[in-house]
């Protein structure tokens, strides 16, 4: 017969166990989740890649594992059109796109988050709510623009109007508040002027949000079609993904293989930038988190 110590000291061991019960189911819980959506994200991905890697009499939907895995239809793929005209195309834009990016988005979040001037949350308000409007509502003055000023069918013209992005002067706001006011104000004591403080105090402090602005400038250069296709006409400037277009519709080709070839290359630099700036990334996203 048990005492009335030993069934009160029973009780909380017996919700000491069920609480644990209840948290390994949790966590379980929680690692299916993170696998299946892992799954759902990677998997065109992996497809692509099993696809691309085909011989030519394998046929597309026969199995998920090739049987004779090949790199043949990647040496098709820059021998049917001029693959490695359109990536240079598509660095150039991209190169342009992520150096004025960073500069003029660091500027202008720097203004925004610092230095008092008049009518300084007006331009704030203004520009906040510009994200509100798509692309395609503003697309064809744009165009008219790029047109009036002798544009059309260049690179220069591609890049203009990715030059800066609102969000990346958000972003670049936001890192530079995180930047707490004593550290400014000691810059000052030591007699640093505006644009020393600038590159010296406020940019080292805001790596990680330069890595974001950088990793979000190359992926909307390099991942762009719209634009590009309103703006190019000659086929010798295409970017990457236009060139792909006619890869994928092109009559003579007509082959999945070489479709997702042709979309494997033009992933890989997109995952090389990110693995790459990944540490810079989240550390940029935490501190792109702290205040808006």
């Amino acid at each position: 017969m048990s005492t009335p110590s030993s069934a009160g000291t029973g009780q909380p061991a017996r919700r000491t166990a069920a609480a644990r019960r209840r948290h390994r189911i949790a966590l379980a819980g929680r690692y299916a989740t993170l696998v299946l959506m892992l799954v759902v994200m990677l998997g065109p991905i992996v497809w692509q890649f099993l696809t691309s890697i085909r011989g030519r009499t394998e046929n597309v939907y026969d199995g998920v594992l090739p049987a004779r895995p090949t790199l043949d239809n990647y040496v098709r793929v820059a021998e049917s059109f001029p693959l490695l005209q359109y990536v240079g195309n598509t660095l150039t834009v991209a190169v342009l796109a992520i150096t004025s990016n960073m500069l003029f988005a660091a500027m202008g979040g720097y203004a925004l988050s610092r230095a008092a001037w008049k009518g300084r949350r007006i331009v704030f308000t203004v520009l906040v709510a510009t994200l509100m409007f798509p692309f395609e509502s503003v697309m064809i003055s744009m165009f008219l623009t790029v047109r009036e000023m002798g544009l059309v069918d260049t690179l220069i013209g591609v890049w203009l109007p990715g030059a800066v992005s609102v969000l990346n002067i958000m972003i670049m706001r936001a890192a530079f508040l995180a930047v707490p006011r004593e550290v400014e104000e000691a810059a000052v004591l030591d007699g640093a002027g505006e644009w020393t403080r600038f590159t010296r105090v406020f940019l080292p402090a805001a790596k990680g949000a330069l890595a974001v602005v950088c990793i979000t400038s190359f992926m909307g250069a390099w991942d762009d079609f719209l634009w590009p296709l309103l703006v190019l006409t000659d086929s010798d400037r295409y970017t990457l993904q236009l060139g792909l277009k006619t890869l994928a519709g092109a009559t003579t080709v007509n082959d999945q293989r070489l479709v997702a070839a042709g979309a494997m290359a033009a992933l890989v630099p997109m995952m090389l930038l990110f693995f790459a700036l990944q540490r810079f990334f989240f550390k940029g996203v935490g501190e792109g988190a702290v205040k808006i």
